[in-house]
């Protein structure tokens, strides 16, 4: 055991040797809330990173929509491999800012795990419908604290940091405009916070292009002349842009490819996002939700009756259906609400 235990404290002293000054370091990790004894050959942020690739909100993230909502073809991203993407080019400028990579792929694989069937727009219709209010990025600390259930207890019992990063991922806005965000309070997470907007942006463009929601000729011709024509173009333009623009463990842009990405991102909130051909799908999974949520909050399954009982029936019917995958609530939407044939 003592050559064993050896092997994470040299990964600790080459994180202390090799990281830079306004990184994480995983030895000096605020901990967990219930204090765990080391693991013999892995990190803090590695152990962390494991248990959120092993959960089954993980695994269901394969089946929620990210923007088109039900795609036909095989190619259209789902949540899954939008926190695949988030979690690469989080990682690639983690590295070239030498900072805690093993912190900030935990924060990027578990950033979404609490998103709702049919992407914001599920999210928005929990909001609604659950007084105390409903939004993801909570959802996704409470998958992890609390719904996750481990061989020892209840929650995935992460570190400070990782659950930090989780918490406020959706802060990167304030960098996109200039401003020192107020989260997260690592850098690592300040990373996926940004990162998550880089990865969005990107593939929502690709996703709209495929679908024939535009062409590439309506997308801004300054913004496309400083970034590029192709996805790994604008891509690599704005990773590069975030990584020469950070300074002194703040994080910023290069002032021509932040205008550049903003104009894209306004664009698609303007044009695509609320476009016709997403919205009307959109309205109609706002309706299956909204009623699926009477339903059960007035007919409550085994697994919502069977919840820890000290939570109310709302917010156990709000787990019960933000957990739910796209299909999963609309097999039961048609088992409730369609007539079955003879």
């Amino acid at each position: 055991m003592a050559i064993a235990t050896s092997v994470r404290m040299e990964l600790e002293a080459r994180e202390a040797t090799l990281l830079s000054p306004y990184a994480t370091q995983s030895a000096a990790s605020e901990g967990r809330v219930v204090a765990e004894e080391e693991d013999a050959y892995r990190t803090a942020f590695q152990r962390d990173k494991d248990r959120i690739l092993h959960t089954k909100a993980f695994r269901r993230l394969k089946r929620k929509t990210q923007v088109f909502l039900a795609p036909t073809g095989d190619h259209f991203r789902t949540r899954l491999t939008h926190t695949l993407e988030v979690a690469q080019i989080s990682r690639t400028v983690g590295r070239a800012l030498f900072l805690n990579e093993d912190l900030v792929e935990a924060i990027a694989l578990g950033h979404d795990l609490g998103h709702t069937p049919f992407g914001h727009a599920g999210e928005a219709v929990l909001n609604e419908v659950y007084e105390p209010g409903f939004f993801h990025f909570e959802q996704s600390l409470r998958v992890v604290e609390k719904l996750e259930k481990r061989r020892h207890g209840v929650g995935l019992n992460l570190t400070h940091e990782v659950r930090d990063g989780i918490l406020y991922h959706s802060k990167g806005k304030a960098v996109l405009q200039g401003r020192v965000a107020e989260g997260p309070n690592t850098l690592e997470g300040a990373v996926v916070s940004v990162c998550d907007a880089i990865a969005y942006i990107n593939h929502d463009i690709d996703d709209a292009l495929r679908a024939g929601v535009i062409v590439l000729e309506d997308l801004p011709a300054d913004a496309i002349a400083v970034l590029g024509q192709h996805t790994s173009q604008r891509i690599d333009a704005m990773v590069v842009g975030l990584i020469q623009g950070t300074r002194e463990g703040v994080l910023g842009f290069v002032p021509e490819i932040l205008e550049a990405m903003n104009a894209l991102r306004d664009y698609m909130y303007a044009q695509v996002y609320p476009c016709e051909a997403i919205d009307r799908e959109i309205r109609k999974a706002k309706k299956v939700l909204r009623e699926l949520y009477g339903h059960l909050l007035a007919d409550p399954v085994v697994e919502i009756i069977n919840a820890d009982p000290e939570d109310s029936l709302e917010r156990r019917t709000v787990d019960f259906v933000a957990g739910m995958t796209d299909e999963f609530a609309l097999k039961l939407y048609q088992q409730y609400y369609i007539p079955k044939p003879w």
